[in-house]
């Protein structure tokens, strides 16, 4: 068996996300195309889904969109596919149904 073709198990806190091709370009409020490679005067932050979490991950699971800073972050391709690998902690902000229950998520 190749490694590309045996299956992939998170450790730790890690989280392994696939970047949204939509982030790519975006559009002002004007209706102005702005394409990815245009350059902003501060940093800015992606969403991405979470493709597989690792063990001690507490509050990120499978199927989250999470907001992070992809700048700081190792890139790993997969089958194919370009993902993102990062610790949990360098997560801003987790979007999921699950979360609706006005709890803000965090804990001291």
């Amino acid at each position: 068996m190749s490694p590309g073709s045996a299956p992939i198990k998170m450790l730790h806190d890690r989280l392994l996300v696939e970047v949204d091709k939509e982030a790519g370009e975006r559009r002002s409020t004007g209706g102005i195309v702005i394409p990815a490679t245009a350059a902003m005067g501060a940093r800015r932050l992606a969403w991405s889904r979470v493709i597989a979490v690792g063990p001690h991950a507490r509050a990120v699971e499978v199927g989250d969109r999470v907001l992070f800073d992809p700048d700081e972050k190792a890139e790993v391709e997969v089958h194919g596919e370009v993902y993102v690998v990062m610790r949990e902690r360098d997560v801003h902000a987790v979007a999921a149904e699950r979360l609706e229950g006005g709890s803000t998520g965090l804990y001291l």
